[in-house]
């Protein structure tokens, strides 16, 4: 793909983004009920969709813009010891549900990323959400996938560009960050 189709994407990808601004107002609503009754954000992806669940929950814990209190959330793809225990011992598609079933406590929110929709995974962790009656946000793309209505609330890209998909998921994380600095700065 040349730069020019790259970048024509991107911006009509990014600038359908408002067509889904009742599920954006939904997740949003979501977090931060979490956060306000003291619950976490338990948030995972596979491959780049693994940073940014990383970078969320850095924004979260750490900072985004404002200087304001650390807020609970969790990057279930960051510990490589973690993973590869239960990826050895369970199968890599229980790597989230596993830490899920053993972190997760009444009013927590699940966040998923996926630009496919179909990770094994992420599904297994959007169903394991549902067994502990866990709310959960489900970043998609492409359509969604076979994880399209397994979540609380989906959020699903307008593109059949996995890099598309992850550049809106970015623009959304900090969107969502933005509201949450608004709210406990």
């Amino acid at each position: 793909m040349t730069f020019e189709a790259s970048l024509a994407e991107s911006v009509r990808t990014l600038s359908a983004l408002s067509d889904l601004r009742p599920a954006i107002d939904e997740a949003a609503r979501l977090m931060l009920d979490t956060l306000r009754h003291d619950k976490k954000l338990l948030i995972c992806g596979n491959g780049g969709s693994a940073a940014e669940a990383a970078h969320f929950a850095t924004e979260l814990v750490g900072r985004y813009q404002k200087n304001r209190a650390s807020l609970p959330a969790i990057a279930l793809s960051s510990d490589g010891s973690l993973l590869t225990c239960i990826g050895n011992d369970f199968g890599f598609d229980q790597i989230f549900a596993r830490q899920i079933a053993g972190i997760a406590h009444p009013g927590d929110l699940v966040v998923v990323l996926t630009s496919s929709g179909n990770s094994a995974n992420i599904i297994a962790a959007l169903h394991e959400a549902k067994t502990l009656g866990l709310s959960s946000v489900a970043f998609l793309g492409r359509g969604g996938g076979k994880a399209q209505g397994l979540a609380t609330c989906d959020l699903i890209m307008p593109s059949e560009s996995g890099a598309a998909c992850q550049e809106a998921h970015l623009f959304l994380i900090h969107h969502f960050c933005e509201l949450i600095d608004g709210t406990f700065a």
